[in-house]
């Protein structure tokens, strides 16, 4: 069995925000979309993303410090789409404007603008560790990625319970992931 392509496929079962990563070299802006994007701490307010080790952004994030995270709103697939492919073009059709120095890109959920304050090898990627210097967010429901398809998230009409009789019926499917060990 392959394990990174089980792994791969336990992880599409996970619901992930969907946000585009951004930076600035001079006036020119870079951005790449992200789904391994998560609040690490709130005192002081940090976040963590992974970018792949290769990446343009990455070498962005080295050389000046800062990214913006703009967390895409419901609406906004093909924007998330779009910054997952390889080239500089991205923001030539997409509406933008510079806040607080950075990239920022119009109609999303929320957007911060962060100071990295460590950059952690992790695998074949660098995790980025963000001072959350700004922030800002709107009602509008955030773009999710679950199972290989976007969409966003509903909350119950009525209360979730449980049936007193409740018993647990298991998953007709199993993948197993067993993790490479590291010595």
């Amino acid at each position: 069995m392959d394990t990174s392509n089980a792994f791969r496929d336990l992880m599409a079962t996970i619901c992930t925000p969907v946000a585009v990563a951004t930076s600035m070299s001079g006036a020119r802006p870079h951005g790449t979309t992200i789904s391994a994007f998560a609040s690490l701490s709130l005192h002081p307010p940090l976040v963590t993303m992974a970018l792949d080790g290769h990446s343009h952004l990455l070498r962005m994030l080295r050389s000046t410090k800062r990214f913006g995270i703009n967390v895409l709103a419901w609406h906004q697939e093909a924007l998330a789409t779009a910054f997952a492919q390889p080239g500089h073009i991205r923001f030539d059709t997409v509406a933008w404007s510079t806040d607080h120095g950075l990239p920022r890109i119009d109609g999303c959920s929320s957007w911060m603008t962060c100071e990295v304050q460590r950059l952690i090898p992790g695998g074949d990627h660098v995790i980025a560790i963000g001072g959350v210097t700004h922030a800002t967010y709107t009602s509008a429901p955030p773009l999710i990625y679950h199972n290989r398809t976007f969409g966003t998230h509903s909350r119950f009409t009525e209360p979730a319970t449980l049936p007193r009789t409740h018993v647990h019926q298991p998953a007709t499917q199993h993948t197993h992931y067993t993790a490479p060990r590291y010595e």
